[in-house]
């Protein structure tokens, strides 16, 4: 996965910019409109946070300012019916951290304002943001917790913070430690939550 992309600034579009690393090699990255605002001239210096897009007919590269822009553009674009257009579009507009009160106040209202997100998206991406915000939350939380207790411990209360019972989650969690028993809590927890996700 490319991850990170440093070089010079060659060239700059509406839907792109093309950074040439020190090597010689030019990758064509997609940006949102605040990033593209922040831009030094043509031939500056740039360095961005990238995450890579597969898709069945191409492959897109998307660039960020930090570490946060990136991970929340990830988050946007796991909701259905929030592609990458659309959450660079949200990124445009929001930098994470007015997102994330956007989304603790439930202000719909300020969605709508980003192109293409209509009352019923914008309180879909409201509801989807605010659970995944919480399940990053306790991520963390059981993270930093980790030495405390085993990791099956630890994961449990962080599954039963996200309003799992007992008797619903420890047989996934199980399953996902016999496994892969070298998971830490962190990847064990985001494990556990895509299977619960699965068998909806």
């Amino acid at each position: 996965m490319i991850a990170y992309v440093e070089g010079r600034l060659a060239h700059v579009s509406e839907a792109a910019i093309i950074v040439v690393t020190d090597g010689g090699v030019g990758y064509e990255v997609e940006v949102s409109a605040r990033t593209r605002q922040g831009l030094p001239q043509i031939g500056g210096r740039v360095s961005l946070y990238t995450t890579l897009l597969v898709r069945e007919d191409m492959l897109r590269l998307c660039g960020f300012e930090s570490i946060e822009e990136r991970s929340t553009f990830e988050l946007l674009t796991s909701i259905p019916k929030v592609g990458p257009k659309l959450g660079l579009a949200i990124l445009s507009l929001y930098r994470p951290a007015e997102l994330r009160r956007i989304v603790a106040e439930a202000d719909v209202t300020s969605l709508t304002a980003v192109s293409g997100v209509g009352k019923r998206l914008g309180e879909a991406v409201c509801r989807e943001l605010a659970y995944k915000f919480k399940m990053e939350e306790s991520a963390q939380m059981v993270s930093e917790q980790g030495g405390v207790g085993s990791v099956y411990h630890s994961v449990l209360d962080g599954l039963k913070g996200l309003g799992y019972s007992e008797g619903e989650c420890a047989p996934v969690l199980q399953d996902v430690l016999r496994a892969q028993p070298d998971l830490d809590v962190a990847a064990a927890l985001r494990a556990v939550l895509q299977e619960l996700g699965r068998r909806k």
